[in-house]
């Protein structure tokens, strides 16, 4: 945040709990939906292609295919709209944005699965490399 003002007013509107989940991720985003009187929670399964901003203004992309066709919604992150959000698959991915997604078709718009301890570039971090040596070490 650049000026304090800002980060104190926007401090209370932040959601407290928002999972981690990264670029690649399938996610289940369940968006508040109010028709008439009545409010109902509509899930919106997909892949997370793309992330930006910070603080209230954080956003992520989520595509979807349905009835053969992407369809891509743009969800911040913050919005009182965006009921939670719960990781379901984590994928491999190598770059920030997966817009290259779009021009795929059957097979080839899966990612890999990203193993317990791997960041979403596919390198593991120093805590799981480790872990992973005192497993090896013990055997």
């Amino acid at each position: 945040m650049s000026h304090k003002l800002i980060a104190a007013a926007e401090a209370p509107n932040l959601k407290k709990k928002v999972p981690h989940f990264e670029i690649g991720d399938t996610v289940t985003v369940a968006v508040r939906i109010v028709e008439g009187g009545k409010e109902r929670l509509q899930p919106y399964v997909g892949v997370v292609i793309a992330r930006r901003g910070s603080g209230m203004g954080e956003t992520f992309v989520v595509r979807r295919i349905v009835n053969n066709e992407g369809v891509e919604r743009v969800f911040p992150l913050h919005s009182p709209k965006v009921a939670n959000i719960e990781v379901t698959r984590h994928g491999k991915a190598r770059r920030a944005k997966l817009y290259y997604l779009r021009d795929r078709i059957g097979k080839s718009r899966r990612l890999r699965e990203r193993k317990p301890g791997e960041t979403a570039a596919g390198k593991r971090s120093a805590k799981a490399k480790a872990a992973a040596e005192a497993v090896g070490a013990s055997s």
